[in-house]
This record gives structure tokens, C-alpha cells and sequence, in this order.
């Protein structure tokens, strides 16, 4: 399909069917919530980013100083202070997310010290428990772009659409670089490489879920790509569909 008919079909649809589920995976800066945001909008449909629930619980721990390898204590955290998200397609994320009664902001959500400690607090089986369970309901509410690490392998395995969206790591430690320049935050490329090396580690030798491409995947490499070339990608395999209903 050509990028112009692609782009039309995007713009056109509005997926008349319920079950539409397209999930995103990939490594850290990969660039799978931007792209994913992109696509709910284009398609207009609801967004979620699962990471940033991951995200919100880390907040809590850091400013908390709860201890990130006490998964007992990390759930208690989650009971007292229930993650939960808002879908609102005006707000900065394309959906609210609070933890307790206060909504978090981006800023405090991609902080150096939540990044530091969000691969490991997310390994822990009874804290992704309640984030996967959570994000099934969200699901449920009806046509849905998310984004994660763990998405079409575990959370929806039965997805209409999975893809595995990936870059080099040098790709994506500028893509980091430049989102945290934006937000006011001085990072060297050094640390960077180091804190995403780590992170792809950490990810795809946990125990529980680790992040791994779902056999009925679509892998993408955006190393190369624009943000706009991923999205029509995805867009027109769902535009296909859609004319088939």
C-alpha cells in the first residue's frame, strides 16, 4: 500500500468494530509512545502507555523511600495510593494518570531517579499483577492503541495487531537525549547509553514478562525512520482490515 492511501485511510477510519486492539512493544526510547499516541489519534481511538503506570508507582517509592526490592512493600504502596488512568486525549500524555488522589506530571513521570529504578520495581510478578489487570479493564472499554513491553505477549496476547517497534541503541539514546533536553533535564550521551543498556538488560532477563517480540509480530526498525513513516506503517496494516469489514 502507498504511503498516500495509507495516510487517506488513516485519516478516514474510525474503526466501526470493538475489537481493534493494536499493541506496541519495544525497548526504552524505541519511540512506541509517540508512535502509539499518533496512531489513537489517527485512528481515533483510546491511548495508554503502560509504562507510565510502571512510572507512577516509582514516583511513589522514590519520594516515599520505599525499597524498590521489597515487592511486599511496593503492593502495600499500590493499595495505599491505587494507580489509575483517566483517558483524556487533551492532556500532555494523552491521558491523566494519579497515583492516590494526586495526578503526576510527565516531568516527575521520566525523572533521572524514576528511570533509574522503574525496570526494577516492573519485575517484581504481584505489582505487574495489578498493573496488567488494570490495564485489561482499560481494554475492555473498547478500541485501544497500547503501548509497553509486555503487551502482545501478556497483556493482550489475542491483539488484533502486534508490533514490535525497535531502533539501535545509539538511535534511541538520542532520542532521549533530545526528550529530556526538552524537559529542561542536562544528561551526558555517556550516562545515557549506559542507563538504556542497562534497562534493555534488565528487561529481557526478568523472570516475569520479560520483554521479548510475540511471535505474530510486526517487527519494525525505526533506526532509520520518521515518526510519521512508523505510523503510517501501522496505520495502513489497520486501514487494511478496516476495509475488509
Amino acid at each position: 500500500m502507498r504511503a498516500g492511501m495509507a495516510s487517506l485511510l488513516c485519516k478516514m477510519a474510525h474503526v466501526p468494530y470493538k475489537t481493534l486492539e493494536i499493541a506496541i512493544d519495544g525497548p526504552a526510547a524505541s519511540g512506541k509512545t509517540t508512535v502509539a499516541r499518533l496512531v489513537a489519534d489517527r485512528l481515533h481511538v483510546l491511548y495508554l502507555d503502560t509504562g507510565a503506570m510502571y512510572r507512577a508507582l516509582a514516583y511513589l517509592a522514590v519520594h516515599t523511600l520505599t525499597e524498590v526490592d521489597n515487592e511486599n512493600a511496593l503492593v502495600r504502596l499500590c493499595e495505599q495510593h491505587r494507580i489509575r488512568v483517566v483517558l483524556d486525549r487533551n492532556a500532555q500524555l494523552g491521558f491523566r494518570i494519579f497515583a492516590g488522589d494526586a495526578e503526576l506530571r510527565q516531568a516527575q513521570l521520566e525523572s533521572p531517579e524514576v528511570t533509574a529504578v522503574v525496570s526494577t520495581i516492573a519485575a517484581h510478578p504481584r505489582v505487574r499483577e495489578a498493573m496488567v489487570a488494570e490495564q485489561r479493564n482499560i481494554a475492555a472499554e473498547g478500541p485501544v492503541v497500547m503501548a509497553g513491553r509486555d503487551i502482545g505477549t501478556v497483556v493482550l496476547p489475542g491483539a488484533s495487531h502486534k508490533i514490535f517497534l525497535t531502533a539501535s541503541v545509539q538511535a534511541r539514546v538520542e532520542r532521549r537525549r533530545a526528550q529530556l533536553e526538552a524537559a529542561g533535564v542536562d544528561v551526558s550521551v555517556h550516562e545515557l547509553t549506559k542507563e538504556i543498556e542497562e534497562r534493555d538488560r534488565l528487561d529481557e532477563s526478568r523472570k516475569i514478562s520479560p520483554l521479548r517480540k510475540a511471535a505474530d509480530a510486526v517487527e519494525i526498525d525505526s533506526s532509520s525512520l520518521s515518526v510519521d513513516d512508523v505510523v503510517e506503517r501501522i496505520c495502513g496494516l489497520a486501514a487494511q482490515d478496516d476495509t475488509k469489514v
